[in-house]
């Protein structure tokens, strides 16, 4: 495989393509029953979920493959744990169904990391559907714990749980 870019959403980001990327990625776990937001989100979502964070996406020879959204602080959020001023979060997180097992999600979430780590953050959050074993399983190998749980329904179907993991401040440095 060709070598994988990361690099920041430019402004002036076809949101549509971005939108169809995210929800074929998501199209499995529509197939599964579960409703994530991003398996119906709309153009407007895509752009109104960027605008709270900082979008990366993944390239391959010119083609953007993959998308992760890194989010700062919410200090209005229900969940306590995205409202702590040390805490990034992540959303938006998706790879083209073509390219899933290369390491091109792996690669988002390490650009995520660094990003969270430049902005001074020291712990990473998520949440994911409590019924997506797979996904559950995935983070926890890249270091996250389950610490607790959230609901967003009706925008989804189900309880989901809340993962957090400490971010090496050396990640972050340019050294």
């Amino acid at each position: 495989m060709s070598q994988v870019l990361v690099r920041p959403i430019p402004r002036d980001a076809d949101l549509t393509a971005l939108t169809h990327l995210i929800h074929a990625a998501y199209a499995p776990h529509t197939a599964s029953g579960l409703r994530f937001w991003g398996t119906h989100q709309t153009v407007e979502d895509t752009a109104k979920r960027l605008s709270l964070g900082d979008g990366l996406v993944a390239e391959v020879d010119g083609v953007v493959v993959g998308t992760i959204t890194v989010r700062a602080s919410q200090p209005n959020s229900p969940v306590p744990l995205y409202r702590a001023p040390e805490v990034r979060s992540f959303s938006q997180f998706a790879v083209d169904p073509r390219h899933k097992g290369t390491g091109i999600g792996l690669a988002l979430h390490e650009a995520a990391l660094a990003l969270a780590a430049s902005k001074g953050a020291s712990t990473m959050a998520l949440d994911t559907a409590a019924p997506a074993r797979n996904l559950i399983e995935m983070y926890k190998r890249w270091g996250y714990d389950v610490c607790g749980e959230c609901d967003w329904r009706p925008r989804t179907n189900f309880v989901s749980v809340l993962m957090r993991r400490a971010i090496p401040q050396a990640i972050g440095s340019s050294s």
